[in-house]
Formats: C-alpha cells, sequence, structure tokens
C-alpha cells in the first residue's frame, strides 16, 4: 500500500518512520511518499527515513514530491500534519493572545482558532485533491486543531478521521503504573479534542480508575498539570488541556514568566535537521521524544491498519457525533472511543455526561461551529462571534480587540483578509 503523508518534512516524520518500521506487521506499507514544499527540508527527512527503514530491513520506499496531486496519487491512506506559517505563526498564536490576558495555546482558545483560520482552506484544498487523484483513500487528519480541521472534511463528505495522542497517551501511562500491557486497558474517553476526561479506566474490564487516583494522584496530576486535589475532587482524570480552563490564571502568569513553546520547539526543530544532515543517522534520536506527539506512530499504524483491513476493533478518534452525545448536533465532531473498519468509525454509546462535564464540552462544541464558519468563509465578524462564543475569552471588548489582532497577525494567510 501507499501511504502519503503530506507535510511530510516536519521534523516529527521519523517518529512516523519509527512506527511503520516496528510494527511493520499490522500495516503493510510498500511506499511512504513525502509531500511538502520546502525540497530543502524534504531532502533532509527523506535520507533520515530511508536509513531508518533500511535498518529495520523494511521493503518500503521513500518518495518525495513538493506537488500534492503526484504525491498522493493512488495512496489507500493520507496522513495530514501541517503547520500553515511554520513555527513564527506558532510563536504568534502563543504570545498574542498572552498581551490580553488569555491563554497563549496554538490549539486552544484566541491561538487555536487563528491556526484554524490559516489551516482550514489549505486542507479543503488537499483534500479535494486527494478526492481527485486517490479517491478510494482515507484521510487521517493529526493537523491541529483537530476537531476543527476534521469537521471540515466531514462536512465536505470526505472519507477522514481525526487522530490525537491523548488517549493512547493516557493508556500507555496508566499501564505503566499499574505493570500491565496497555492492550489490557480500555479507556472511558469522552469529549472534543483536546477537551476529554477519562471516566473509567478498565482493566481487563474491571474498574481501576478509583484505585488509580487513590494510589497514583499525585503523579497523575502533575502530568496534567493540575493540582491533586482537582483530580480527587472530580474523580476522574482530565487531559492536559483542561488545565487551561480550570487554572486560566495560573496558566497565564506562568506563560509570561518564560519563553512560548515555539521558540523551545523551533530550537530542537534546528537541533534535529543537524542530526538528520548526519548520512550515518538511522534510528530514532531522542530529542524527538521532547518534540511532541509521543505514541501517535503507533496510534496511527492502529488506525490505518483497521481501516484498510476491516478490523472492527475499538480506537479513540476524532468523528461526527450523530447522537453519540445528545447534547450536540449530529454534525459535531467528538472524541471517543469507537469501532473501526473499512466503512469508517461508529462511536460506542457513552453513559450519561455529567452537567460539569457537559456544559463545556456544549460551548466548546459551538465555537467551534463559530470558528468553522470564520475559517471557510472569512471575515471580522464571524471571528469575533467565534472568539465571544470561546469560555476562554467571551467578552465583547476582549474579542473585538483580539478578532482585530489576529487578523492583522495572519493577514499573509488570510486571502480574505487582504482584500
Amino acid at each position: 500500500m501507499k501511504l502519503a503523508v503530506v507535510g511530510g518534512g516536519s521534523t516529527y516524520t521519523p517518529e512516523l518512520i519509527d512506527g511503520f518500521a516496528r510494527l511493520r506487521g499490522e500495516l503493510p506499507v510498500s511506499e511512504v511518499a513525502l509531500v511538502d514544499p520546502d525540497e530543502g527540508r524534504l531532502a533532509l527527512i527523506a535520507g533520515m527515513s530511508r536509513r531508518m527503514l533500511a535498518r529495520a530491513g523494511h521493503p518500503a520506499r521513500v518518495t518525495t514530491w513538493t506537488d500534492v496531486a503526484a504525491g498522493v496519487a493512488g495512496a489507500g491512506a493520507v496522513l495530514l500534519q501541517l503547520r500553515i506559517g511554520g513555527q513564527a505563526a506558532r510563536n504568534v498564536d502563543e504570545t498574542l493572545p498572552l498581551e490580553c490576558g488569555c491563554v497563549g495555546q496554538e490549539t486552544t482558545g484566541a491561538g487555536g482558532l487563528a491556526k484554524a483560520l490559516r489551516t482550514v482552506p489549505v486542507v479543503l484544498d488537499i483534500a479535494a485533491t486527494v478526492r481527485e487523484h486517490a479517491p478510494d483513500a482515507w484521510i487521517v487528519d493529526f493537523t491541529n486543531p483537530v476537531g476543527i480541521v476534521t469537521k471540515a472534511l466531514l462536512d465536505e463528505g470526505h472519507r477522514a478521521i481525526g487522530l490525537c495522542n491523548v488517549a493512547i497517551g493516557f493508556q500507555r501511562r496508566f499501564a505503566q503504573r499499574l505493570g500491565v500491557d496497555p492492550s489490557r486497558i480500555s479507556l472511558g474517553h469522552v469529549g472534543l479534542n483536546h477537551l476529554t476526561w477519562e471516566r473509567s479506566v478498565l482493566l481487563d474490564g474491571v474498574e481501576v480508575l478509583p484505585r488509580l487516583i487513590e494510589e497514583h494522584g499525585e503523579p497523575i496530576a502533575a502530568e496534567i498539570g493540575l493540582p491533586a486535589w482537582v483530580v480527587r475532587h472530580l474523580g476522574v482524570v482530565p487531559s492536559y488541556y483542561l488545565r487551561f480552563f480550570y487554572e486560566h490564571d495560573a496558566v497565564v502568569a506562568e506563560q509570561k514568566a518564560k519563553p512560548s513553546r515555539a521558540a523551545e520547539v523551533k530550537a530542537m526543530e534546528d537541533a534535529l535537521l543537524e542530526i538528520y544532515a548526519d548520512p550515518a543517522a538511522d534510528t530514532k534520536p531522542e530529542l524527538l521524544n521532547r518534540r511532541g506527539g509521543a505514541y501517535y506512530s503507533e496510534a496511527a499504524v492502529a488506525l490505518i491498519a483497521s481501516l484498510v483491513g476491516d478490523r472492527g476493533d475499538v480506537q479513540v478518534v476524532n468523528t461526527r457525533n450523530d447522537g453519540t452525545l445528545p447534547f450536540l448536533d449530529d454534525d459535531a465532531v467528538i472524541e471517543v472511543p469507537a469501532v473501526v473498519d473499512a466503512s469508517g468509525a461508529r462511536p460506542l454509546p457513552v453513559p450519561t455526561v455529567e452537567p460539569l462535564f457537559r456544559g463545556l464540552i456544549g460551548n466548546v462544541s459551538a465555537y467551534e461551529t463559530l470558528a468553522l464558519e470564520a475559517a471557510r468563509h472569512g471575515g471580522a465578524d464571524r471571528v469575533k462571534d467565534a472568539l465571544l462564543a470561546h469560555p476562554l475569552i467571551g467578552q465583547a471588548t476582549l474579542a473585538a480587540e483580539l478578532a482585530d489582532r489576529l487578523i492583522a497577525a495572519n493577514r499573509a494567510h488570510l486571502p480574505w483578509a487582504a482584500r
């Protein structure tokens, strides 16, 4: 099978290659097509990828393409991992909101909206090309903000599923704390992308979440950046991203006191590119583990294997709600366990969501609908509406100021704003 990676020049791509090599028995990949407009980055990443596959004895060939149509042609699956505007735009996403007293984060709040505005039109253009040149391919989206981007794809009728590494990360860490194989752990994972809670942790079908919180509450809380008393009070494990809501002011103060994550990642990327340029390098660098996206390669391999192999197993994905959470619209995109096979993803039934979580899910889902409208159709008023609807902003004057500043900062990537 040919697998295309759009955004293949990313320094993260060797993580994917490592997963393909280690899990070759699950997914029969014969060609990895790396697609990226940056020829220099492509050459470095492709060389590293070829050496890694050769070291692992994997027979797949690596090809490079700057043209999307040629790169995706005939692919069975297309992975999207884009960053429109690069780390420079991310740095603005993370610092501009801070100047207004809001959390600065690339997927949440004002920064997440700015990224959606830049990204959605590009992704839809790529998806239209995939539809023409690889009509049977599944599009697996890892491009943030995953929920909004996946909804854009599904609303246009594309064969698409969104993927995040939060759930698999929790599964692996819980299994490690319990001293068991991860395959024995299943999660009651519910919410939206980057807005989820683990309400159940089953070990061989037996509930162990209370035990995990009782015995490991402190280290679990430290990993997600929340006080341990919050985890004990809730009786669930929120994702790391909930700290932006539950500890907003503390996070803003923390972010103002240190360099942006974009600056940290830029330094890592520079170092990684030097490693990739070494013709002797043929193993995934340890530094890549600090780049973010842990376990994504394993989640991606499992998802694609189920889609093309019709396995019918259960995985946590981003897909249409279709009544799963009755308080949301059917076309909302949710992140829950689903049965994945050749027909796509079908969410499993979800126990009634408590009001404490349901309210925030509904609020952010409404914001995502407005954010997608702004990303697809443009307009300052649509941007203001999305910001006003977001629970981390929600003030008219603040929303108006942020809208003007976000549009000005991203004008080069927003054709409608340049008119």
